[in-house]
């Protein structure tokens, strides 16, 4: 059976829609079966970051309604195999999705893909709770500004329905000059969060570049950033891989 992994953050703006679509990515090209599923409901724009504009046809409210399949409505990504879509619904909002609907479509999701990862939109509110419905795992995306932080732990407390190891803490955007100024290490965003540390991100100019261009960040020889969502992936997927160095 596969996880459900939903990658959420308090604040806006921590990149946990490219996270996703990346470390999607990097588990695709691993071997394993990976959906992304956009729970941004209204607002989806995960497509985007996985360079899929316009490819998916139908909605998880498709799937829920008995449109079409599973199989049906997951896009296929054109560049990498094993990488699928289901996207959000962009005309209703969050609140107006049936939770118990919605949850239903985890077994099945689970029996297809070895991996699927929700992304959830920022803040606490519906679409929060939505994309935690089925969750197996949560990744906390924060980055290492103070409000960040400080909703990051907000986040954590609204969690604990997961089990004890089953939330991790992603530090993205890091730029060692950054931290050095402010005084700051990875251990104090980790103790501001209060979670276990699942990788650091750093900041990489060329990412916005990459994907206006609609080419994937992980088919390029990036070796910033791309090589950090590499090493999550594999963290996910029970490897032992030390952090990398934030130059």
């Amino acid at each position: 059976m596969g996880q459900v992994v939903a990658v959420v953050s308090g604040k806006g703006g921590t990149g946990k829609t490219s996270f996703t679509a990346n470390v999607g990515m990097a588990l695709a090209r691993m071997g394993h079966p990976t959906l992304c599923l956009d729970c941004d409901v209204g607002l989806r724009n995960l497509d985007i970051a996985l360079t899929m504009t316009d490819r998916a046809m139908m909605d998880f409210t498709d799937i829920m309604r008995g449109r079409c399949s599973l199989q049906e409505g997951s896009a296929a990504h054109p560049l990498q195999k094993n990488l699928f879509l289901l996207t959000a619904p962009a005309r209703m909002g969050a609140g107006d999705v049936d939770q118990e609907a919605f949850r239903a479509l985890f077994p099945e999701i689970k029996k297809q893909f070895d991996y699927c990862l929700v992304d959830a939109p920022a803040g606490l509110g519906a679409g929060f709770h939505l994309a935690l419905t089925g969750a197996d795992r949560a990744v906390v995306v924060t980055t290492t500004e103070a409000s960040s932080l400080r909703d990051a732990q907000r986040t954590v407390m609204e969690l604990g329905d997961l089990g004890r190891g089953q939330v991790h803490l992603v530090v993205n955007r890091c730029m060692r000059k950054l931290l050095r100024s402010l005084h700051q290490t990875i251990d104090d965003a980790i103790d501001s969060a209060g979670l276990p540390l699942l990788g650091v991100v750093p900041e990489d100019e060329t990412l916005p570049l990459y994907t206006g261009r609609g080419i994937p960040l992980l088919h390029t020889n990036n070796n910033c950033a791309a090589t950090a969502y590499r090493n999550i992936a594999k963290r996910m997927d029970g490897q032992r891989v030390a952090l990398m160095r934030i130059r």
